[in-house]
């Protein structure tokens, strides 16, 4: 009844303004193009909003579905070699050309396991000549073990070197050199070259 002559344009010029749902900023000045919500409106907005929240169990019981599901993705992804689900320590071309280094030769450290047993075998049979050849078998092993894994990680590291140079090549070593120690058919990621083929 008292209100202002500007303050009635105002409102008409508001509520005939296009409604603008671009992220760009607004003109503080300029009309918002919409009327303000009264507060009881505003207020069933926000309780509707908060009803449709996830309750504590719900949300955890999500999140165990999630996870779940993560590491079902990340076991095919060690079993194909399919590097967008793979660990974080699997991920990248260095690490995956460390692997078919190491998956590409025949690498004495793979059979310490089966051999250990074997030594093990003859160490408790009570012939001191068989305990004799087991203990020097262990150390025939250990060393040939040493020097081969010199050898290899020598050879990674120049062909790195050549084939990444601008990248990071840091644990890409050692990385190898623990797959090496694993027997080929228990070794995860899956090889994904044969023995003898040229990564």
């Amino acid at each position: 009844m008292f209100r202002s002559r500007a303050k009635d344009e105002k409102a008409q010029a508001a509520d005939k303004a296009p409604v603008n749902f671009s992220k760009q900023p607004r003109d503080p000045q300029a009309p918002k193009g919409r009327p303000t919500p009264k507060r009881s409106e505003a207020q069933s907005q926000r309780r509707s909003v908060a009803n449709t929240s996830m309750t504590r169990k719900e949300a955890a019981k999500r999140q165990r579905e999630e996870r779940r599901s993560a590491l079902e993705r990340q076991r095919q992804a060690l079993a194909s070699g399919d590097e967008r689900y793979l660990p974080a320590r699997d991920k990248g071309p260095v690490r995956r050309f460390a692997r078919d280094f190491v998956d590409s030769r025949f690498n004495i450290a793979e059979f310490f396991l089966p051999m250990a047993v074997v030594i093990l075998v003859l160490s408790m049979v009570r012939v001191a000549a068989l305990q004799n050849i087991a203990l020097l078998l262990w150390l025939v092993v250990i060393v040939l073990i040493v020097l081969d894994s010199f050898v290899t990680a020598f050879r990674l590291k120049k062909q790195l070197n050549e084939r990444f140079a601008d990248q990071n090549k840091r644990g890409a070593v050692a990385y190898a050199l623990m797959r090496s120690l694993q027997m080929r058919r228990l070794r995860l990621p899956k090889p994904q070259v044969k023995r003898g083929e040229r990564p």
